[in-house]
């Protein structure tokens, strides 16, 4: 049973006017077999089948979180990129202080394609440890983290990880920040109630015309993830993120991301790291 290529056009289409994610006929086999599991859940004989399933009155209504499951790519880790967390505490913390942050008594921060939870919650570690090296001086974080897969929120929301996970830990911060399970057969630890606590979870599709934020976000960390999108989409998705970040905040985007060449209202302020101009 393979996917023929009416089907792969149909799907492929449907998929980034849906999710923003570009898929080439070179993702052909990928898109195949991630999609096998779902055919066999439904008991369908063909990817033809399938895609009548799909867009059909049912399937549209049903099927869209197995396919966003099915086609998102969750690859994360705790302090991935750890420079960019240095450089948070470091410099853009200090300077969101220095400009009024401690004032407003909120530090906004948005973790944008947050997958199972790692960087959120490694935000939330590094942002305990400034506050408690700097007592007074910064608000407790209100730390936003969204994704489209419904699949990975709830992972996330458990705060659940396996003991390989967590290797990129420090020792001091797994001490301070970890549970052990109680159960030896059970290789897992538990994020502390205080680091968990200062993390909300939502689900949210970034190409929404509006993302429904309620306040202004002071930093955004959205990395590895707009280059699943062709240049044009990314361009609008930052546009988009721009309005949602205080003048002076913050965007971090991942290790093979840039800006170059785009008309969006950051200037780049260290690699993969933009600031809002002040007014």
């Amino acid at each position: 049973m393979n996917l023929q290529p009416r089907d792969f056009t149909r799907l492929s289409g449907f998929i980034y006017g849906e999710l923003g994610i570009k898929m080439p006929s070179s993702k052909t086999t990928m898109l195949e077999s991630r999609l096998a599991k779902r055919l066999r859940a439904l008991k369908l004989d063909s990817y033809g089948a399938y895609c009548d399933y799909l867009f059909s009155d049912q399937g549209l209504a049903e099927e869209m979180v197995h396919l966003t499951n099915a086609v998102t790519t969750n690859k994360t880790d705790f302090f991935r990129e750890p420079n960019h967390f240095t450089y948070l505490t470091q410099t853009a913390i200090p300077e969101l202080l220095k400009i009024g942050t401690a004032e407003r008594g909120k530090l906004k921060i948005w973790s944008a394609g947050c997958s199972s939870g790692e960087e959120p919650y490694t935000l939330s570690m590094v942002l305990s440890e400034f506050r408690e090296q700097h007592p007074g001086r910064c608000p407790r974080p209100q730390i936003l983290a969204t994704d489209i897969s419904d699949r990975v929120l709830d992972m996330a929301r458990r705060a659940v990880y396996h003991l390989d996970r967590i290797a990129p830990i420090p020792p001091l911060l797994r001490r301070k920040y970890l549970l052990k399970s109680k159960n030896p057969s059970n290789p897992v630890v538990r994020i502390a109630p205080e680091p968990r606590e200062m993390v909300s979870f939502g689900r949210l599709n970034f190409m929404d015309d509006a993302f429904g934020l309620d306040e202004m976000q002071d930093v955004i960390f959205c990395r590895n993830v707009i280059i699943y999108f062709d240049r044009e989409t990314q361009e609008q998705l930052v546009r988009k993120f721009c309005r949602h970040l205080r003048p002076g905040g913050y965007l971090f985007l991942g290790h093979s991301e840039s800006l170059h060449g785009c008309d969006v209202p950051v200037k780049q302020v260290a690699p993969t790291v933009y600031r809002k101009p002040l007014p």
